[in-house]
């Protein structure tokens, strides 16, 4: 049955799914299920596996859910007296411990432009766990000698593929193609989508004119302030690779809960957005 939830693991894993992993460590007495049994619980509710089933399951089942949203990991104790044996029609008078573990896949970052920022960001990403998504329409810039650890490298018009991609909820995009038309373009496709973190490269006056076109055809300000721009963290970078260092330094800080997903505060006052 294990090797069963480990494959189930494995794949969800692959399909960048979080999920929850539920462990019997410790049994004493008469238990339903030995220690080392496993269960695996999705998000949306399904499960592989079972601890042994009851109310003790169901509690777990419950925790398992609540750790997938929340990430943290716990320890649950259950004292399987007569009674409650009796209750849940279980063969079983002792005690024991269930350790849930969130597991998440590395998370996705799509690097949109792959110019000199975008090289060393995929670069230094890659090497602290992200799964590198590499998009540009220069197949001499986005191809696998500059990218050889991408798990996937796009060559195609950045707003047609943006449009039509299927990018999941907990992906990371950084905008930072070669120019402010594509920037429009990208950020455009991305606005209004539910991702862990949205960010655009450029100068304040420039994210300034992104933001004020997008609001003239309707983007609300609540979408545009979900947006890191510009983007990274502020230590004075200069050099492409200081400018990735820059945004990595954000995305690992969103990932941690340093910094809030959505709702960023406007890091300047653009006209079109101050009404």
């Amino acid at each position: 049955m294990n090797e069963e939830v480990f494959a189930a693991a494995n794949e969800a894993l692959t399909r960048g799914e979080t999920v929850a992993l539920v462990t019997i460590v410790r049994a004493q007495g008469s238990t339903p299920q030995r220690v080392g049994s496993k269960m695996l619980v999705y998000a949306d509710g399904r499960t592989v596996g079972t601890i042994g089933g009851g109310c003790y399951e169901h509690d777990a089942f419950g925790k398992a859910r609540q750790a997938i949203l929340n990430g943290s990991p716990s320890v649950v104790r259950y004292e399987l007296s007569d009674d409650f044996a009796e209750e849940n029609g279980l063969i079983c008078g002792g005690q024991m411990e269930v350790y849930i573990e969130p597991l998440t896949a590395a998370p996705r970052l799509y690097v949109i432009g792959a110019g000199h920022v975008g090289f060393y960001l995929a670069r230094l990403a890659q090497e602290v766990g992200f799964r590198i998504h590499v998009v540009d329409d220069r197949e001499k810039f986005a191809n696998g000698d500059r990218f050889p650890n991408a798990s996937e490298i796009v060559v195609d018009d950045i707003a047609a593929w943006l449009e039509s991609a299927e990018l999941p909820a907990e992906a990371y995009v950084a905008v930072i193609t070669r120019g402010h038309q594509h920037d429009l373009s990208a950020l455009r496709a991305l606005v209004r989508r539910p991702l862990r973190y949205l960010g655009m490269i450029g100068s304040r006056a420039k994210v300034t004119r992104v933001y004020e076109a997008l609001t003239a055809e309707g983007v609300s300000a609540d979408a545009l302030r979900a947006v890191h721009a510009p983007i990274g963290l502020d230590i004075g970078a200069v050099t492409p690779a200081e400018i990735a260092v820059s945004i990595l330094a954000e995305m690992i800080a969103v990932r941690h809960g340093r910094i809030a997903t959505g709702a960023q505060p406007l890091r300047y006052e653009p006209k079109a957005l101050a009404r």
